[in-house]
This record gives structure tokens, sequence and C-alpha cells, in this order.
């Protein structure tokens, strides 16, 4: 429920009749958008404007790919004529412009238009270009799809999978020699050689229950699991992952809308306490053979193996297993030929340990870098491999939030921090000799900075934006952060909203009952008059995996809240603690077993600093909403609040927890049975009976990810309590609720209209 963010027919039940003046949703939006104040400076916002049209849209620069030899980034680019597009290569410093390859080089014989590049990866030579299209979902991303290399030396295009039907070929990558192709089909792993055509299948077991080099829903969404296979160093072996679903409860969703009859959706989804797929790992020769299995200890069906790579060479792994608890992460080096393991790193929590995404190897694979919690703060560490020994590189009170690159050959590892603000991001260096020289590279301009580094980070794709600042992404020098090329400034976009009436933005700190600050910003109408009293409207998400207190780019959702605020209402948000901030081990780990309660209480112990400190805020008239687990957070305001929060919008939200799958939820709010007790304190429909606001419920009956099944639970629990309330159900739409011609708009309606009759806007 974490992502966040992310209309044939609307569903209303009888009871919103109850709700004295409710108003139709209109196609239009005469009823939500008032008349400006006298004076009001700038243009005001429409739904129209933000949802029918791209005038204040940013575009993103995602196609950018640096060459393997450091010869130049690649870009996408429109073809002049239109149809499809050319790929071409800058230089890095004097930024002169080659087509690579030609929109019409990428149209396959006998096609009538080139083919739609949603993605490419180059060989590790840079000789060969291997393209993803004509995909689809497998889960909730866009695994599936067709394959097809590019040969620069031959001109040559050449579709991989052989007599494969469209779009069911998965992660398919370049051996490191440049000649083979690996994928996965129909859950098995296929080797195909360039030169000949010829396809050897690896794996002959694959079926609905046994899954090799890719994997099920839960490690799709929570472990972000997607490829499951790797390439050895030497090219002669694949690892890969396998497995085993039988046993996982089936899950099954109606579709009603797009059949004469309803359709059924089935799939392995494992809630709180239930059957998890059993995992293991192994080693198999890129020519075809017996799989050699990893020797990892425990039951596989009370463990994660959450990521595995090639140990700097092309004989051992590096795999880390988690228990099902998520308490412990271990870190083990396997034999790639008997299979036998050795532990080298575990770190253990009374919480849940992070595991560690790219892992390097140095010092010829002698060592390699760890990301490690156990001084209090997520820090850079150096391993031993022979004896698992730990040498910090980064230190003091602060995070390193990711780590980008490292630079053996310089000394230098990258990473992304932010010590003196958690609401920012910046890039900084640090030797990896562990003396602890470290250096900020990116320049003094507030805000949120992201980089995309070149193999040896003399150059970097950077990317920076604020609150009021659209993203503008260019090509820089490191270590001196020259600017060499604006790649996309979103002129257009940006001066399109510079010429709106702005409401006031602050950030801002409040302390919370026990000393504890936490961060918030404030939005206030254009035409604000402080001897007045306006309702306030808090945006809130509160959980592990988001921030919603800034200092970047708010896209949809912070001209949504512009809107609102040029209404004549006051927007607000507080990061409580345990949302996914820097600043530090403890902050994330005290709301275990604790979502929804302490979450909430710090939303509530804000709300009461504000009203203390600012008298223009209206007390009568305090409103949250929030969409996922920001929709579950919303629900609790307004049943342990219910004399402070006087309206609520919760969009597709979890009220009862065990209803969520066993990755996401057992790691924040424990094991069954042992944390039964907790389920039910920290489960919104356990205080339902508390409402004594005015709710707005939303969810699409299509969410694969927060069951449509959870507010429905919610919805009989209000109906047996007596109480009113407004409902609505997006048919077959996913957990984002944007599939559809209008939904977006429809929903952003439907919440405006329900804040003016129940939170009337304006200064009193």
């Amino acid at each position: 429920m974490h992502h966040r963010f992310g209309l044939k027919a609307l569903v209303s039940v009888w009871m919103l009749l109850a709700i004295a003046g409710c108003s139709t949703i209109s196609d239009n939006n005469e009823s939500t958008e008032r008349e400006p104040a006298s004076g009001t400076q700038g243009n005001l916002l429409t739904l129209d404007a933000l949802y029918k049209s791209s005038a204040y849209r940013a575009k993103s620069v995602g196609s950018t790919r640096w060459l393997p030899d450091g010869s130049g980034y690649t870009d996408l680019e429109q073809a002049e004529n239109g149809a499809g597009q050319n790929l071409v290569r800058y230089h890095p410093e004097n930024q002169q412009r080659t087509v690579l390859v030609t929109a019409a080089e990428l149209q396959p014989a006998g096609a009538s238009e080139p083919l739609s590049v949603a993605d490419y990866s180059w060989s590790d030579d840079g000789s060969k270009l291997l393209i993803f299209t004509n995909t689809k979902r497998s889960w909730r991303t866009h695994t599936l799809g067709d394959y097809w290399v590019f040969d620069l030396n031959s001109r040559q295009l050449q579709q991989l999978g052989g007599d494969a039907a469209p779009s069911t070929l998965q992660f398919a990558k370049f051996d490191p020699q440049g000649e083979r192709v690996a994928y996965v089909m129909n859950n098995n792993i296929y080797v195909e050689d360039l030169a000949s055509s010829a396809i050897t299948i690896l794996t002959h077991d694959g079926t609905s229950t046994i899954v090799n080099g890719t994997f099920d829903w839960v490690n799709e969404e929570e472990f972000f699991l997607r490829d499951g296979f790797r390439w050895s160093p030497d090219g002669s072996t694949i690892a890969y992952w396998q497995l085993d679903t039988s046993g996982t409860p089936i899950f099954t969703m109606i579709n009603n809308t797009d059949e004469l009859y309803p359709t059924l959706k089935t799939f392995p989804y494992p809630k709180v306490g239930e059957t998890n797929a059993a995992m293991r790992i192994g080693v198999i020769p890129a020519t075809g053979g017996d799989t050699t299995w990893m020797q990892i200890p425990g039951d596989p069906r009370q463990h994660y193996l959450v990521r595995m790579q090639w140990a700097g060479n092309s004989e051992q792994l590096l795999v880390q297993q988690l228990t099902r608890s998520q308490a412990i992460n271990r870190a083990f080096i396997t034999s790639a030929d008997t299979g036998k393991v050795k532990e080298l790193v575990r770190e253990t929590t009374d919480s849940w340990a992070d595991y560690v995404d790219d892992v390097k190897f140095i010092n010829d694979g002698e060592s390699f870098t760890w990301l490690s919690e156990r001084s209090g703060w997520r820090h850079l560490y150096r391993v031993q491999r022979d004896t698992g020994r730990m040498t910090a590189i980064t230190r003091g009170n602060w995070d390193v939030v990711q780590v980008l690159q490292i630079n053996e050959q310089n000394g230098w590892v990258y990473f992304i921090a932010s010590p003196e603000s958690p609401l920012e991001r910046y890039l900084f260096r640090a030797s990896l000799d562990g003396s602890g020289k470290l250096e900020r590279l990116t320049p003094d301009q507030p805000g949120t900075h992201s980089y995309q580094l070149s193999a040896d980070a003399d150059y970097a794709v950077h990317t920076y934006s604020s609150v009021e600042q659209m993203p503008q992404t260019d090509m820089v020098t490191l270590p001196d952060h020259r600017s060499l090329r604006m790649i996309e400034d979103n002129n257009t976009a940006q001066q399109a909203f510079n010429q709106v009436a702005q409401a006031d933005f602050e950030f801002f700190q409040v302390t919370a009952r026990d000393g504890l600050e936490l961060d918030g910003f404030l939005m206030k109408p254009p035409n604000f008059d402080p001897s007045k009293r306006y309702p306030v409207l808090f945006y809130v998400y509160g959980e592990p995996w988001g921030q919603t207190v800034a200092n970047k780019w708010g896209g949809e959702r912070f001209l949504y809240h512009t809107y609102l605020a040029q209404q004549g209402y006051l927007v607000a948000s507080v990061d409580n603690r345990g949302t996914n901030t820097p600043r530090g081990f403890e902050w994330r780990r005290s709301i275990y077993q604790q979502l929804g309660v302490v979450t909430v209480r710090d939303q509530y112990d804000a709300l009461q600093a504000m009203l203390e400190r600012w008298d223009f805020i209206d007390g009568d008239r305090v409103g949250i909403w929030g969409h996922s687990g920001g929709g579950t957070q919303t629900l609790n305001a307004l049943f342990r609040y219910p004399e402070s929060y006087h309206v609520g919008m919760a969009i597709a939200p979890v009220p009862d927890l065990t209803l969520y799958d066993t990755i996401y939820q057992e790691r924040y709010s424990g094991l069954l049975p042992e944390a039964a007790e907790s389920y039910v304190e920290t489960s919104a429909i356990t205080h339902a009976a508390n409402l004594q606001g005015d709710l707005l419920l939303a969810h699409g009956t299509g969410d694969d990810n927060v069951h449509f099944q959870g507010t429905e639970r919610l919805v009989n629990e209000l109906i047996e309590e007596g109480k009113q309330f407004q409902f609505f159900a997006y048919p077959n739409r996913s957990h984002s609720i944007t599939e559809g011609a209008g939904t977006s708009q429809h929903l952003r309606t439907m919440m405006a209209e329900f804040l003016q009759r129940h939170l009337p806007a304006g200064g009193r």
C-alpha cells in the first residue's frame, strides 16, 4: 500500500442520500470553483486545466543511458517525420549529437511503423542494442513484451523468441560477451544464440506454480523482485530464483464491466499469516544441464531470499536472506559449484532489518560495500569477504539515502544524503579508504537533486526541483558540477504555473507530546487574511514508504492542493515518526506494531500545536485526506480523534491490516498469532463506531494491491453501527484509480465537492 499514488459506471450506496444537501457530481466544475476574492493576482486553476490539458504537466527524462565505454550518453528523440524515435548519442563534454540508430532502422520488415521503444539496454561492448517493446503488465508492472536486437555493425534488426506468442518474453539481457541473450518465457529460462537464432531451454519445470527466473505478485510488489536471473561474469552459467507458489492462497477479483458475463482474475496472494511461496536459488550451465541449488539454511517458506548477485567472480554468489519477521538479515557467500554456504554478515533488530541494494565488490573481490543502520544511522561500510569484518566508510548523525556509484580506481563512493535537512537531497562523495573524507558536490541550491552518473563519475545527468520549481534536467561535469547542456527545462509548463495565483507556501516544525520535532508544510489561500479563520485540510500518508514534506516538485497532488487553496482552504501536511525520511533508525522503527496509533497520535499532536500557534486556523473546520496508507491513516484520525477531525476522505485504504500482504504488513505489524491483539488494535475497523464527522470512502474494485474487500468490510461495520457516509466504487480500477477516460478528474471533482458541502471554504 506504499504505492502510492499512485468510468464506465459510478456506484454509490443509498446511505449517501442521508447527507443533507448532497449534490450530484457534475461533469463541469461549477459547483467546486469559487469566485476569487478581489485583488487575486494570477490565474485561477480549473480542474479541466489540470486534467484535460498538459499545460502544467512537467516532462520527465527517462530514456537517458550511459554507453558502457563512457563515450557519451544516449537518448530517444522523436524522428523528424514524427514516425518513431531515433536513438542519439551526445558527447559528454562537447555535447556533439550523433544519430546512432534511426527510427527507420527500427522498423521491422513488412511493418507499417517503427518499433515503439519502451526500454533499451546495451551489450557490454556497445555493439548491440536490446529493445523492449509491445509491453503489457504481468502483475502491477509492464514486464511482459517483445524483444529485438539491433546490431550496430551489420545494421540488422532481429526479433528474439522464435515463434513465441506476442508479449510473452521477460527480462531479456545480453551475456557478458554480447553473443547470446537470456530471457524468461512462461516461467522458464531460455538462452538464444544471436548468430544462429538457436534457442536452448534451460529450465523445464515451469508451471503456473513453479516459477523460474521471475516472481509472484507479493515479491514483485514489496521487494521489487522482478528480474529473477543473473549471468555469471564469464557467461558460462546463470544463477536464478525458483519459487513454488503451491499452497499460497488464491485471491479472486471480479470484472463486471468488460464482458456480458463477469470474468475472474485469480493469482496467489499471501495475506498476513498465510502461506508464502517457497524460494530457492540455483546455478545452471548456460548451455543447459542440471541445477546446483544453494544450501541456504532455514524453512524456505519462512524466509525470504531478497537479493542475489555474483560475488565479484563466476564461482560464488552473495545471497541476502530475511527471516519471515524480517527482524534478521543474513548475507551468505555460496559456492556456485557445490551449493555450500558461509554466513558473512548478520543484521539483527527488534523490529525489521533492511536488505541492501547494489552491493559492490572491490579490492579484486576481497571486500564488498554494505549499508547498515547498526550505528543508529544508515551508513556505508566495507566488509572483508573472508572474515566479515566491517569498516565504516561514512560516519555521522545523518543517513546515506542512496548509493549511486563507486569509482574504485579514484577511491570514491558517490551517494545521496542530506545531513542538514531531511527535506532535501544532495550529491556527496566519500573516500573508500574509511578516512572519513567527505565532499558535497551539489552546489548551494536548496531542493531535491538526483543523478545518473557515468561509469567513471566524471559526468552526470542531473535533475533538480523544489516546491515551486518543476524538474530541470541537465548534463554536468563532476566534481565541479559545471552544467554542459540543458536536457529538459520544462520552461513552458513552468511559465504557465508562474502565471497561477500562488498559494503562500511555508515549511514549519511542531513538537509532539514527547518532545519530538515533526516537519510540516502549510499552504495559504492567495488572498489570505490573517484576521480571519480558515478551514484546514491535511494531506497524510504516514507510513514507512512515503514522505509528504519535502522540498521538491509535487506534481499533480501539489497542483490540486494549489487549486484547493485558491478555493479558500489552508492545506497542510505533517510527516509523523516512521515515515521514510533520513532521520535515523529510531525515527523509522518507532512505529513498529503501532501503525494507526502512534502515527495518528503525531498527526493529532501536530494539529493541536498548529491551533495554538496560528489563530487563523479554524479548529471547527478540520479535514484530512489520503490515498492507500494515507487513506488508512485518514480513517484512524476520524475514528480515534472524532472531536478534532470533522471531515475525512479515505481513498483505497486498508481498514483491516490482516487483509494486506505478508511481506509489507508483517514487517511493520508483526507475525500472527503473537501480534494478534496488536492487529486488532491498529486496524481502523475496530474503532469505526467512533465516527462522528463526514466520511468519503472511495476504492477501485479492480485493486489487486489493496483489495476492495477491506473497504467492503468497513462499509459493513459502519452500516452495523448506524453511521452515514459517502461511498464510491470505481469499477475495475486499480489501486491508483486512474484507468479510463475522465477517472482522475472525476475523483478529484468528487473530493472537492465533498469538501465544499461538509468543510465550507473561505475565511470567516
